[in-house]
């Protein structure tokens, strides 16, 4: 049996904050990684924050065993002692069958409970893991005195957790959203790759022959095309956000901003930086379009209460297209809130 509707927004501990309606509208074009058990990383922080959207300390992936506590440390240190601004604040605990997540959850929660904005969640497979971190977090902010509630963020990174992948996105009101995780979940599927996202050159459509011995093209196709829309569909669907995750391949920028740009495309707000140049790639390809902005600030001055119909441009503007230029504009002006020149183009 699913939750009733009357229940699937009550607190799940006495004390807790009230579960969100939706998800805040937040500029999140790129979720910045770094290693919080890395002093020299640490010390970067405050001035990162100024160029980032979100900025996440990554305690799973990546790093060493021996620095688990090390790295949930230095990222307590670095919540406590920030100012984040409009920045937000993330951490990816290492997954829930590790023996570090527990104490990830509940020194985190105890130490920066209200600093932290969401919780990032590896190799989800299914609701029930999603139930249980949930009902974890309530019973923290309650004890903790919590003022606000920490969101849910699930990587999609095996095969069972894409075939429950709308199962996942429709468990809690504190769903934000998903991540695409395509180096383990190729692994989890058995694929034959080794690259972190992106395409391969042997995956691709062969053209048809044409006279004899004349050379054929393959065109490359996009192992993650799948995926990608079956995870934006499950998260448009429940009113979350869909992210593409990382590109590794740091040698490579036109490839990554390919693929960024495709995920854009599908219904993504972002995808992760996990390199200081992947940043602007990310600025340039999940901001939203000048045109567009403008034209969004036009409906929502012709139309400034959103109701009734009028003329621009020979196209009919109503109720719809005001929310959907409303939300156009209030993104716009958290960009330009971080970036002067896009917001002098967007006329903010």
């Amino acid at each position: 049996m699913t939750k009733p509707a009357k229940k699937f927004f009550e607190p799940l501990a006495i004390g807790a904050p009230q579960p969100y309606r939706e998800v805040p509208v937040k500029l999140e074009r790129m979720i910045h990684f770094f290693p919080p058990h890395m002093e020299k990383m640490r010390a970067k922080v405050p001035d990162m924050v100024k160029k980032v959207d979100v900025i996440l300390g990554n305690l799973e992936d990546a790093i060493p065993a021996d620095a688990k506590e090390e790295a949930r440390a230095g990222f307590i240190e670095v919540a406590k002692n920030t100012d984040f601004g409009n920045t937000s604040l993330w951490t990816r605990v290492n997954c829930l069958n590790s023996p570090w997540f527990l104490d990830d959850v509940t020194e985190i929660v105890a130490a920066a409970g209200d600093k932290l904005d969401v919780l990032m969640l590896p190799k989800v497979e299914g609701p029930w893991d999603i139930h249980y971190v949930d009902q974890l977090l309530a019973q923290l902010e309650a004890k903790h005195n919590v003022q606000k509630p920490i969101m849910i963020h699930a990587i999609l990174e095996t095969a069972l957790g894409v075939e429950q992948v709308s199962e996942i996105a429709a468990a809690s009101p504190r769903m934000h959203g998903m991540s695409l995780g395509p180096a383990d979940l190729a692994a989890s599927r058995g694929m034959k790759t080794t690259r972190v996202g992106g395409g391969h050159p042997f995956y691709g459509v062969l053209e048809d022959a044409r006279e004899e011995g004349a050379a054929r093209t393959l065109y490359q196709q996009d192992l993650w095309h799948f995926t990608v829309a079956k995870m934006v569909d499950a998260c448009q669907s429940n009113g979350i956000k869909a992210f593409y995750g990382p590109f590794g391949d740091f040698s490579d920028n036109d490839a990554c901003e390919a693929q960024f740009r495709n995920a854009f495309l599908m219904g993504c707000v972002g995808a992760w930086s996990l390199h200081p140049k992947q940043i602007d790639i990310a600025k340039k390809v999940f901001s939203p379009d000048i045109e567009e902005t403008k034209f969004a600030i036009r409906i929502l001055e012709a139309m400034p209460d959103g109701t009734g119909a009028v003329m621009i441009d020979g196209k009919m503007q109503d109720d719809a297209t005001w929310k959907q230029a409303k939300v156009i504009v209030d993104l716009a002006k958290q960009v330009a809130a971080k970036d002067p020149e896009l917001a002098e183009a967007y006329g903010l």
